[in-house]
């Protein structure tokens, strides 16, 4: 399906058509017929998918349209990072291009004051569109920079991480404050029992579009080591004494590991850094400087940077945790094999992560492959399914390690560039 097979309005077809958009995603399909329509929608869908136009294009081709009021804020789009609202925010700009009236700022914490007076000034005269992350929008509503009351929209992006990043309470103090009227939706790229909850207590009646997770591309190699808990650092210390591990991320469940294991990993002298969510901004920022930059071989890492951040250069993921469903392991080993490269994914499942593993290699529809464990470590745990579950595998893991602008067809356009729709 076209975009043109929609209504969205002229301003946004012009805006696509320069960007040489044409057929529409399937995420885009089935949410902005029922966003333009009025309804609240429930999108879930991984990153990548074309989720932001999903949103941004119906809601802009509605306030261009007109008939909301000038001096209020009209749509307001949470993130729950700063680099997602940078993103967003730099989205908008292209989709907008021809709607001079419909203007948008991105707020968001880990700035100096001057930033702060720059948002200010923005949001007193009413911008369109408020992008911003939970914790700065509610500095501004507690000063009174910025009133809710009339807001039309209100945009939820990635709710799953928001949640994981523990801003559900900012999350509710926000909505408390927008109009019973206002048009909400919300995406996640997964969807656990507790953004199934927060979704019911947000939208009213709404149109749940989900597409089924794809499957992680070929070009990744995916490897396992079946271990217990104390084997899980000697192998990793292993795998970096035998290769060029620079470029690597792992993956552990929970802040607190991700603290622990950066200290350990630091006392076997590995180049790391921590990434988790009781980092200030400034402090993420620094460390996502210095991993982009080389300055750090190992990013050690809660799913805070399983999504919405592009890495293209990562070489190897290791998840220290087995993840707790199909959709983060796709999305945790996304991070690497990206823009045409080769990639390397390696999982440590202990003896409690078993039925889990066999969960997501069902998903897969196929067995990783497991690699004995390097030499002295003794013997792993069988990999087998528990009582109940179902699986070939009995063996048990150990022993010597092995290796390691086209024509669109559109209508004609004037000089100037937009459409001649006469």
């Amino acid at each position: 399906m076209t975009f043109e097979e929609t209504y969205l309005n002229d301003n946004i077809l012009d805006a696509l058509y320069d960007m040489h958009f044409e057929e529409m995603t399937p995420i885009q399909e089935k949410c902005i017929p029922q966003i333009l329509d009025g309804h609240d929608v429930l999108g879930v869908a991984q990153t990548g998918t074309g989720k932001t136009a999903a949103y941004l294009l119906p809601i802009l081709s509605m306030l261009d349209d007109g008939n909301y009021p000038e001096d209020a804020i009209n749509c307001v789009v949470m993130a729950p990072t700063r680099e997602l609202a940078q993103q967003i925010d730099q989205a908008m700009e292209g989709f907008a291009y021809y709607m001079p009236h419909v203007s948008s700022i991105a707020v968001y914490g880990g700035n100096d004051g001057g930033r702060f007076d720059q948002e200010l000034k923005s949001l007193r005269g009413g911008a369109p569109v408020v992008i911003a992350t939970p914790g700065r929008l509610l500095s501004h509503l507690k000063v009174g920079n910025l009133n809710l009351s009339k807001t039309s929209f209100f945009v939820l992006d990635e709710a799953d991480r928001m949640l994981d990043m523990g801003f559900i309470d900012d999350i509710m103090q926000i909505t408390k404050l927008l109009p019973q009227d206002c048009q909400k939706v919300m995406f996640s790229a997964t969807m656990p029992s507790k953004v199934r909850e927060l979704a019911v207590s947000l939208l009213h009646n709404p149109i749940e579009v989900k597409l089924k997770v794809s499957r992680p591309a070929d070009k990744i190699l995916q490897q396992a080591y079946v271990c217990y808990d104390p084997q899980k650092l000697q192998i990793i210390d292993h795998l970096f004494k035998n290769g060029d591990l620079r470029r690597v991320i792992i993956f552990c469940g929970k802040k607190d590991r991700v603290k622990d294991i950066n200290r350990q990993l630091s006392r076997l002298k590995i180049n790391c850094a921590p990434m988790h969510s009781d980092l200030t901004q400034a402090e993420r920022d620094d460390v996502m400087y210095r991993f982009k930059a080389g300055m750090v071989d190992v990013l050690v890492a809660t799913d805070i940077v399983a999504r919405g951040i592009d890495i293209d250069d990562i070489r190897i993921v290791i998840n220290f945790d087995v993840p707790h469903d199909a959709e983060d392991y796709v999305h945790r080993i996304g991070r690497t094999a990206r823009a045409d490269r080769d990639g390397q994914a390696i999982t440590l499942v202990n003896d409690r992560d078993i039925q889990r593993f066999l969960q997501i290699e069902h998903f897969l529809g196929k067995e990783v492959e497991k690699l004995p464990l390097p030499e002295g470590l003794g013997e792993g745990p069988e990999y087998k399914a528990q009582a109940g579950g179902k699986s070939s595998h009995g063996r048990r893991h150990g022993g010597h390690h092995r290796g390691g602008g086209h024509n669109r067809g559109r209508k004609d356009k004037g000089r100037d560039g937009k459409r001649n729709t006469k």
